[in-house]
Formats: structure tokens, sequence, C-alpha cells
């Protein structure tokens, strides 16, 4: 897959902006992984401090698609580690995002993968299995609904209602 620069995304296509049909996030996720630009279909998580759906999820193929995880913003806890990260590497997730906390960033950095966080915690999250899958969910100023697209790069996050071309 062609990477996308989003700078230039947003440039050719103001009208996608204006009509909300391609959307930026608000610039709070720090950058973790070699991957520095990464896109693909996005499929959903809600979860709050609970890991148990994230791993289920990163078990499956990941076919260059991108996990979106709201985790609530929490800062309490991570809800992706460094075990999950070389998981979704080898199961051939092109990205993950988290609207929460990752840990052992040293191992994520070492990943040919990327990971956009708020932060990073050393705290492991809970283990209960509570949460929501592919549902729509609403972070950094942003609708974002399973089966659009994500493009991030180091300018920053897009989601598109469809694929944007090259």
């Amino acid at each position: 897959m062609a990477s996308l620069a989003t700078a230039e995304a947003c440039d050719s296509n103001a009208a996608l902006i204006a009509s909300g049909d391609v959307r930026c996030l608000q610039p709070i996720f720090q950058i973790y992984g070699q991957c520095r630009a990464f896109s693909g279909p996005i499929v959903t998580l809600k979860v709050f401090e609970d890991s148990v759906l994230v791993r289920e999820q990163l078990e499956t193929r990941g076919d260059g698609r991108v996990l979106v995880i709201d985790g609530g913003g929490s800062m309490r806890c991570a809800l992706v580690g460094g075990n999950l990260v070389v998981l979704a590497q080898n199961m051939g997730w092109a990205g993950i995002v988290v609207n929460g906390c990752v840990r052992d960033v040293d191992e994520i950095n070492g990943c040919d993968i990327g990971v956009r966080a708020l932060a990073s915690h050393p705290q492991k999250s809970n283990k209960k299995g509570i949460g929501e899958k592919h549902v729509p969910i609403h972070f950094a100023g942003t609708l974002i609904r399973d089966g659009e697209w994500l493009y991030a790069d180091s300018d920053g996050i897009l989601v598109s209602k469809t694929e944007l071309s090259v």
C-alpha cells in the first residue's frame, strides 16, 4: 500500500474535509514504533483499563488494517505493551492507535509497525474482558467508525470514510 502524506491529503481533499468525510484527529498522540507512516482500514475497540479484547483482536489476521482503541483516555495503566505490538506485527497489522497508554516503549520502538498513543505508563491493565468491538468511538475531537480508513504520519492522523488515492 502506497504511503499517503497527511498534509498533501488535506490540501488535495478540501471538499472532503469540509463535508466531514475526511477528519483530522487532534494532535495529542506520541509516535512509537519504527513505522512512522501507516494506513489501512480501521477496526475499532472500546475498552477501559482492560486489554483482553485488544489481545483477542490482535491475535486475528491484520491484513494491513489499523486497530483503533478508545481506552477512554486513561492515564492510569497501559492498554498495549511490547508483546502485543510484536503480535500485531507478526499478524500483519499496519498500526495501532490508542486513546490511552502503552508500555515497553523500547520494545515497541524496535518493531516495524506504527503505534500512536497518548503516553507511556509502566503499569499493566486489568484482564476482565470487558469492552465492545466494531462500535463507533469518539476521541481526539473525531467520530471514528469501524471500516473507515486511517492515515498516519509525522504530521498527524486522518480518518476518511473511504480509501483516499495517492
